[in-house]
């Protein structure tokens, strides 16, 4: 897979270059400036099939697997964050959980609307005051009779405010392990709407604005004892297992933009002409544009020996966070350069690297910082 993808991945990646750039393409810098979510675009790619790639037919999914996902996530984030975000936490975080962990009821209640795009799932986990500790966790969840009452509240999460959000699955504390007395936590999904449940304004944010992100809020709100997802007391463990694979995703869109700031600088260089000469006649730029290309193309083959680990039953915990480190790495310094081969016109919104730019940097942030990469690194070789 490192050198030549199946062919069923090839068409994959066509199908979605073609709707990235005949679909998104010319519409998002008018989402983004207006701070809109695409939901024209997110009702295509559910037609299209992006959000059931990696789910099994019989829950209306497309019967691949969590790499054809991120071959779409790449494609899609050449054009644009903001939409590759949204399929990737749409299917990363709301649905794979109720895939991965929930009862047949919960799959059969949920995924069919999930994986055809009619609905958004979120996973409600960072706090905040926790960050990247979600061990210091304060929501608490209680059983009272056959209800859990829960408390709390939840910060930076996506898709957690549309009018398709369905549900948010969100870790709490439910109590104290036997063996130690530590926070024992738990999975609890909490359907929108529900009386106790709040979802506070769009925050304003560096980038991704054409994506939803929302501080929620949690009083007194009761659902159903049977909306625990998974086993009670697994839910760091959960929790740890789709951060694992989150980050072959979130790697795979870094790739994508990191592709897409080439892309750009590739199409300016060769239009724009400075004393006499298009911009690629000077070799300090084409330079500039030939080590962009090393950063993506080492990425890449970075994600793709994270996914192959994860697809063929390996252990990947380590390339993952690889993976997820080195891409990121990769997208904020193509970003940066990108803009600089523009000039003035990379500071201005008309051009997709002044998005591109604004995007980049919180992928070193989201789904563990690059701080988090390297301590995990660090530990799977043995040392800290």
């Amino acid at each position: 897979m490192l050198h030549a993808l199946p062919t069923e991945y090839v068409e994959l990646k066509k199908t979605v270059e073609s709707f990235a750039r005949d679909v998104v393409a010319p519409v998002i810098a008018d989402h983004y400036e207006a701070h809109t979510f695409p939901y024209g675009i997110v009702r295509q790619m559910g037609e299209l099939g992006l959000f059931g790639l990696p789910f099994p037919e019989e829950y209306g999914g497309m019967g691949g697997d969590y790499f054809a996902l991120c071959i779409a996530l790449e494609e899609l984030a050449r054009v644009d964050s903001s939409v590759a975000i949204t399929l990737e936490a749409g299917v990363s975080l709301g649905a794979m959980p109720i895939y991965r962990f929930g009862t047949e009821e919960q799959k059969r209640q949920w995924l069919p609307s999930l994986v055809s795009g009619e609905m958004l799932g979120a996973f409600g986990l960072t706090e905040p005051g926790g960050g990247t500790d979600a061990g210091a966790a304060r929501t608490t969840a209680r059983l009272d009779g056959d209800e859990w009452v829960i408390n709390g509240t939840k910060a930076f999460i996506t898709n957690s405010g549309t009018d398709i959000t369905g549900f948010v699955a969100v870790l709490a504390i439910t109590g104290e392990t036997a063996a130690d007395g530590k926070k024992e936590l738990s999975t609890i999904i909490v359907p929108s709407g529900t009386p106790g449940f709040t979802v506070s304004k769009p925050y304003s944010k560096v980038g991704w604005n054409a994506s939803d992100t929302h501080e929620l809020g949690f009083v007194d709100c009761r659902v159903p004892a049977g909306n625990l997802l998974g086993t009670r007391g697994k839910g760091y463990a959960q929790f740890l297992q789709t951060l694992d694979e989150g980050r072959i995703a979130i790697a795979a869109l870094s790739v994508g933009l990191a592709q897409g700031c080439i892309d750009e600088s590739v199409r300016y260089l060769h239009e724009r002409h400075a004393f006499g000469k298009p911009l690629s006649a000077y070799q300090s730029l084409d330079f500039m544009v030939a080590d962009m290309e090393v950063r993506a193309h080492t990425a890449r083959l970075a994600y793709y020996d994270a996914g192959s680990r994860m697809l063929a039953g390996e252990s990947f915990k380590r390339q993952a966070a690889i993976a997820k480190l080195h891409s990121s790495d990769a997208a904020v310094t193509n970003a940066r350069w990108a803009t600089q081969i523009f000039g003035g016109y990379g500071f201005m919104n008309d051009y997709p690297v002044a998005r591109f730019w604004r995007d980049s940097k919180v992928l070193e942030i989201g789904e563990g910082t690059n701080e988090v990469q390297r301590m995990l690194i660090a530990r799977d070789l043995g040392l800290g």
